[in-house]
């Protein structure tokens, strides 16, 4: 049996906030407001990412929730005919465990025109120790071609709060298979770039680690979590030709491969807790996604298969 890496072996599933504003930039609550609606909402950990402007401070210190420090870094790549630019979270360590960042750091914004030049950026915030998630692709006009070659990213959003209410966008893993496809191990997040209050608390991640800095950071680094919008996710694994997804109840469970259609299961009722679906040797990965009867998401990261076979 194959399974992805959240579910195997025994602990607790943290729920965690990767990509929240406050008025420390453009967000419209306090910083310790923000903390306290999230512990409110059952956050075990949550990462204040603030534009180019790094946090490690907990603002509601009477609150019981790990701060993951970290901020939001951007860049313009194109505004005379449209819009278009690269975002990228970082995340790390406590300053005594290495993070190369200072508290309040504000970075000037990059300059870069395309993924080869933005690549010093990431460089920079990886030698200081921090990881990287690449930021709401459609709603930044960025294509897989535009940011697939940045190296470093553990991940990618998948869902955006922000950009799914206000634009339609960043809902559904766009771009997400065409990354995977290449043999590249990418993982997906769900985030919500929360700058207003309605926008916070809608979308997380659900990491199996201790509830500490270092240990969230591992398990995010190594694919032990999946994401959500309400769903929750028991189990995922590939056995004997089948892969099989264990869940909350839902009404659809779909499973993804890159260059294979997507293998979809309905139940009218909604009260769906498992699939399995049939897979063959030319699968180099599988993911799945989970929906439920009001319309809210979960997915699953990729279990990574290789070639049986040309």
């Amino acid at each position: 049996m194959k399974q992805q890496q959240a579910f195997t072996g025994n602990g607790k599933m943290l729920k965690g906030g990767l990509h929240c504003h406050t008025t420390r930039s453009d967000g419209r609550m306090n910083p310790d407001e923000v903390i306290r609606l999230h512990y409110e909402n059952g956050y075990d950990f949550l990462a204040i990412t603030d534009h180019r402007i790094y946090n490690f401070t907990n603002f509601a210190p009477d609150v019981p929730i790990t701060i993951i420090p970290g901020m939001e870094f951007d860049n313009l790549l194109e505004k005379n005919q449209g819009f278009r630019c690269f975002h990228t979270v970082c995340i790390g360590p406590a300053k005594e465990d290495g993070n190369g960042f200072e508290q309040d750091e504000n970075p000037a914004s990059g300059t870069a025109k395309d993924s080869g030049e933005y690549q010093p950026y990431l460089d920079e915030i990886h030698a200081k120790g921090n990881l990287t998630v690449y930021c709401h692709p459609e709603w930044s006009a960025t294509p897989a071609r535009d940011f697939e070659n940045q190296k470093g990213n553990f991940a990618m959003e998948i869902w955006n709060s922000g950009c799914a209410i206000e634009n339609d966008m960043d809902k559904d893993a766009a771009y997400w298979d065409e990354i995977l496809g290449q043999g590249k191990v990418l993982y997906g997040v769900a985030t919500d770039d929360g700058h207003k209050e309605y926008q916070h608390c809608v979308g997380w991640v659900r990491v199996k680690a201790e509830n500490d800095i270092n240990s969230i950071l591992t398990a995010l680094k190594n694919g032990e979590f999946y994401s959500s919008c309400g769903p929750e996710i028991y189990n995922f694994y590939v056995e004997n030709g089948m892969a099989v997804i264990e869940c909350s109840p839902v009404a659809k469970i779909r499973l993804h491969s890159f260059m294979h259609p997507t293998k979809v299961v309905k139940s009218e009722d909604g009260t769906m807790t498992r699939a399995e679906f049939k897979i063959g040797n030319r699968f180099k990965y599988v993911r799945a996604t989970v929906i439920d009867k009001n319309g809210k998401y979960a997915w699953t990261n990729p279990i990574f298969l290789g070639m049986k076979s040309k």
